[in-house]
C-alpha cells in the first residue's frame, strides 16, 4: 500500500500530538480518592488507576484507528451479506412466523395489563413488573442491539392499529398533518416522563397497568389524528428508542422489492449508525438524553450529589425556611422532588453544552466549513454505543437476578398461588459478585467508547479530504470520549447515600 509524504507527516504529527495530550492529561488530572463499591465492596486498586488505564487505552485505540482506518476501509466496512438463503432466517421472516410474533406481542401487552389489574399488587409476586421493566425495557432493548429493530414489526400498538384498520380501512391514515416543527419532541418528552416514573414513581403492578393503559390510549389517539406512519416514526417513545439501538446490530431486515417479504442481511456491528443521517435537533437531544438519564440514575443517590441539595441548597433556603431543621425538613423534602425533576430535565442540556464545546474545538482544529450544528449532527450517532453500554452496565445485574425470576412468575403470573408450569417454587436468579460486576462495567464502558472513537473517525473520513486531517479533527472527540469514560467510571465508584 503506497503512502505519500503528506500522509507520513500527518501521521507523525498526529502521534506526537496524541502523546502530548496523554502527558497533559497525566499532569493536570487531579488525584481521585478511591471509594467503596456500594457499601460492602472495596475496589482492588485505586479508582485513579482505572481512570488512567481507560484514558490510555482510548488514546492507543485512537492511534490505531487513525493509522489503519482510511476511506477505502470505510467502504469495505459498509458491505452487507444476504442471508435470505439461510433456512433459519427464511423461517423466522416468513409471513406466518412474523404474524405469530405480532400476536404474541399484543398478547404480552394484554397479559401485563391483566396481571397488574387482577393480580396481587406486589412487585415481586406479580408477573407484570418483571415482564415490563426487566424483560421488555432491559432485555428486549439489549436483544435489539444484537438482532436489529424487530420492534418496527412487532410493536403491539402498531399491530393494534393495523388490526383495527382491517375492520375500518384508513382509520389511522391521519386527520391532521404532523407538524414538522414537532419532530421528535413528543418522543423526548414521553421519554423524560418515562424515566421519571422509572426512577421516582415507585410504581406497583396496579399503577403500571394504569400507566400502560393510559399510554396505549394516548398512542392510539395520536396515531388516529396524526397518522400511524408519522406517530410511530416521531412520537412513539419505544419505537424511536429501539430504532436507534437497532442501528448497532449486525443484523438488519429489509423488504424485498416487489414482493414485500422481509430479507435478512448481515453487516459489520455498529456500522448501521454510520449510514443514518441526523437532521433534527430534537433527535440529537433524544440521543443525549439516552446518555444523561442513565448517568443521572447512577449519580442521583451518591453522597456527593445528595450533599449538593441537603447541604448547599438547603443552606441557601434558610432565609425563607428558617434555621430549625426539624421544622423545615418536610418542606425541604417536598422541594427535593422538584429538584430531582429539574436536574433530570436539565441533564441533556448539560450534555449538549459539553458536546457542542468539543464539536466547536473540532471545527476550529480542522478548519471545517461546516457549522458547529452541522458537525454536531454528523457525529451524533457515534454517541449511541456509549449510551447503550452505560445502560447495560447500570442494569444488566438486574436482568440476571430479577429477570431470571420470569420463569418462576410465569407459573403464577397473578401471584395467587398457582403453579402452571411447575416452576413456582424454583429460584433461577443469577447474582454476580460485586467484583465481577465492577470489572464487567469497566470493560463494557471502555469498549463502548472505543467503538464510538471508531465511528467518529469513520464519519470524519466522509467529511474531510485527507486521512491526516480527518484524524486531526478527531482529537477533540477523543478528549470528549476520555472525559465521558472517566466520568462514567468515577460515578460507578462513588459511595451510595443510604439516607436518600
Amino acid at each position: 500500500m503506497s503512502i505519500n509524504l503528506f500522509r507520513r507527516r500527518s501521521d507523525q504529527a498526529l502521534i506526537w500530538l496524541s502523546l502530548g495530550t496523554a502527558l497533559a492529561l497525566t499532569l493536570i488530572s487531579p488525584p481521585v480518592a478511591a471509594h467503596s463499591f456500594g457499601k460492602s465492596y472495596s475496589l482492588p486498586v485505586p479508582v485513579w488507576l482505572y481512570l488512567y488505564g481507560a484514558a490510555a487505552a482510548l488514546l492507543v485505540s485512537f492511534l490505531i484507528v487513525g493509522y489503519l482506518v482510511n476511506a477505502r476501509s470505510v467502504e469495505l466496512n459498509l458491505r452487507e451479506r444476504d442471508l435470505s438463503g439461510n433456512r433459519l432466517f427464511r423461517l423466522l421472516l416468513h409471513p406466518g412466523s412474523v404474524g405469530l410474533f405480532r400476536v404474541l406481542s399484543v398478547a404480552t401487552l394484554v397479559l401485563t395489563l391483566l396481571t397488574g389489574w387482577l393480580g396481587k399488587n406486589n412487585a415481586y409476586s406479580n408477573l407484570s413488573m418483571t415482564l415490563f421493566w426487566i424483560i421488555f425495557v432491559l432485555g428486549y432493548a439489549y436483544l435489539t442491539a444484537l438482532i436489529g429493530n424487530t420492534f418496527a414489526r412487532l410493536n403491539p400498538w402498531l399491530v393494534i392499529c393495523e388490526w383495527l384498520e382491517v375492520l375500518r380501512p384508513g382509520l389511522f391514515r391521519g386527520r391532521w398533518r404532523y407538524p414538522p416543527g414537532l419532530a421528535y419532541w413528543p418522543a423526548l418528552i414521553l421519554y423524560m416522563v418515562f424515566i421519571w416514573f422509572e426512577l421516582f414513581g415507585r410504581t406497583k403492578p396496579l399503577d403500571l397497568s394504569n400507566l400502560l393503559a393510559g399510554y396505549s390510549l394516548l398512542t392510539l389517539v395520536c396515531a388516529y389524528f396524526f397518522g400511524k406512519a408519522a406517530w410511530f416514526r416521531y412520537g412513539e417513545l419505544f419505537a424511536v428508542f429501539l430504532r436507534i439501538i437497532g442501528l448497532m446490530a449486525p443484523l438488519t431486515a429489509r423488504e424485498e422489492a416487489g414482493s414485500g417479504r422481509l430479507q435478512a442481511r448481515l453487516r459489520q456491528p455498529f456500522v448501521g449508525l454510520s449510514t443514518e443521517k441526523l437532521a433534527q435537533f430534537s433527535l440529537l437531544m433524544f440521543i443525549l438524553f439516552m446518555l444523561s438519564s442513565t448517568a443521572f440514575d447512577g449519580i442521583k443517590s451518591t453522597v456527593p450529589y445528595v450533599r449538593i441539595y441537603w447541604v448547599h441548597v438547603a443552606e441557601l433556603l434558610k432565609p425563607w425556611l428558617g434555621n430549625d431543621i426539624v421544622v423545615s425538613f418536610p418542606t425541604l423534602k417536598a422541594i427535593y422532588v422538584y429538584w430531582q425533576i429539574a436536574m433530570l430535565a436539565l441533564s441533556p442540556f448539560l450534555y449538549l453544552a459539553v458536546y457542542l464545546f468539543f464539536i466547536w474545538l473540532c471545527k476550529l482544529i480542522s478548519r471545517s466549513e461546516l457549522s458547529v450544528m452541522a458537525l454536531a449532527y454528523r457525529f451524533a450517532y457515534s454517541l449511541v454505543p456509549i449510551a447503550v453500554v452505560y445502560h447495560v452496565t447500570h442494569y444488566y445485574s438486574m436482568l440476571l437476578s430479577q429477570g431470571m425470576q420470569v420463569f418462576k412468575l410465569a407459573s403464577d403470573p397473578f401471584g395467587l398461588g398457582w403453579d402452571l408450569f411447575g416452576t413456582a417454587t424454583s429460584n433461577f436468579a443469577i447474582i454476580p459478585q460485586a467484583g465481577t460486576v465492577w470489572h464487567t462495567q469497566v470493560w463494557m464502558i471502555l469498549a463502548g467508547h472505543i467503538v464510538s472513537v471508531y465511528l467518529a473517525h469513520m464519519e470524519a473520513l466522509k467529511i474531510f479530504p485527507s486521512n491526516g486531517r480527518a484524524a486531526l479533527s478527531q482529537l477533540p472527540m477523543l478528549l470528549l470520549m476520555v472525559a465521558l469514560t472517566t466520568a462514567g467510571l468515577w460515578i460507578l465508584s462513588l459511595p451510595i447515600s443510604g439516607g436518600q
